[in-house]
């Protein structure tokens, strides 16, 4: 028999909220830094965002201080991105989340000064500013403008010898960036940035390649199958880096193989498999908000071949309407021979986060092997004391 191996404890880290990134320090990093590279000039409008700030979220915020950025530095873009330029080689607060604002300032005044010079020029800058944290942000504002002549700016980005900007071309052209706008014509046209991906899919650092798999994911959502096609090409392709690839393309398919789709399980390996589930064994018919709840199961192959198994577990959630939804989350991976077993524990946490609410009544979990559903245990979920 095979045992999986219990998950270990997560420790306990402080996670800011998204609002914190950006916040009093930054504002004030922001006017330091316009105070050093233009003295002559009183940066009001950045000052005066400290006390407008904390009411905001984070997109607001960072929309703050663009404009308060703006407002502060009028004139045509030459003259602002030489400001921008000088803060980035003289102010040593001029880096981190502030970084943000400041980059979406470059596109905002790139496109309203008009014309293909200070739109390549913004580009260019926003490559240079990438390394402070990042302008992936910033570039959807130059992609939603002119998407052809910035795709082929950013397509050459592949080739550059920084990882960060590598990165940036994968990154800043995903179809479905968090914290970021949409760009329709990317949404409209998925095989737009397939250009930028093969070339990066196979890249020497990791943080490129990662980037690389979640844009391939953001496809995956919309075009399925050609996400899959796509990551079938690149494992169709030899080399030395194999490991690597296939470590980007399990990344790149993951929410398909949660949905259970056969294109993608069959390419990672999990084809249909004759298998014996009991379970999920529930350790509770009640389980509190914010404390968890403990399920069991095993799982025995009953082919004659060795079986490669993605084993994942559903959680169906009660809505506010009285509805549920089920969220998938990884439980294992395990390759059974004939007649083989493995068993199966798992905690699932029910404490509350920003980014999950929970609505106390009737749920449910299920196992999910190779896309296949089995078993399905339903519990209450109360009311925190």
């Amino acid at each position: 028999m095979i045992a999986a191996i219990d998950p270990l404890p997560v420790p306990e880290v402080f996670v800011p909220f998204a609002e914190e990134l950006i916040g009093v320090a930054t504002v004030r990093d922001l006017a330091a830094a316009l105070r050093v590279v233009a003295p002559r000039s009183k940066p009001a409008a950045v000052v005066a965002a400290e006390t407008a700030i904390a009411p905001l979220s984070l997109r607001e915020r960072s929309d703050l201080l663009r404009d308060a950025l703006l407002e502060d530095l009028p004139g045509d873009y030459a003259s602002f991105a030489a400001v921008i330029r000088s803060a980035a080689e003289r102010a040593p607060t001029f880096t981190g989340w502030l970084i943000w604002p400041v980059t979406s300032a470059v596109a905002v005044k790139a496109i309203e000064q008009g014309g293909t010079e200070a739109f390549d020029d913004a580009l260019s800058l926003l490559a240079d500013l990438t390394h402070r944290l990042t302008s992936e942000f910033a570039l959807r504002t130059l992609l939603d403008h002119d998407l052809g002549r910035a795709l082929a700016t950013i397509t050459g980005w592949t080739g550059s010898d920084s990882p960060d900007v590598r990165r940036l071309a994968s990154e800043g052209t995903r179809p479905m960036l968090p914290w970021a706008a949409r760009v329709p014509g990317i949404l409209a046209e998925p095989k737009a940035t397939l250009p930028i991906l093969n070339a990066l899919y196979r890249d020497g650092s990791e943080y490129v390649r990662r980037s690389v798999a979640n844009h391939l994911n953001d496809i995956s959502r919309r075009e399925p199958e050609l996400a899959v096609a796509t990551a079938a090409d690149w494992l169709a392709e030899p080399g030395e880096d194999s490991a690597a690839i296939g470590k980007t393309v399990r990344h790149a398919l993951r929410t398909l193989v949660k949905q259970g789709h056969p294109g993608a399980l069959g390419l990672l390996g999990f084809a249909p498999a004759r298998v014996d589930v009991t379970g999920p064994l529930l350790s509770a018919d009640e389980v509190e908000i914010g404390a968890a709840l403990t399920f069991a199961a095993t799982v025995r192959n009953l082919a004659a071949e060795p079986v490669c198994l993605a084993i994942d577990y559903i959680v169906h959630h009660r809505k506010a309407n009285g509805t549920t939804a089920g969220k998938t989350f990884k439980l294992a991976t395990r390759v059974l021979g004939p007649g083989e077993s493995c068993d199966l524990n798992r905690e699932h946490s029910f404490r509350v986060i920003t980014t999950r609410r929970y609505h106390p009544g009737a749920h449910a979990l299920e196992l999910q092997i190779n896309g296949v559903r089995f078993g399905r245990a339903g519990f209450e979920l109360l009311a925190a004391r």
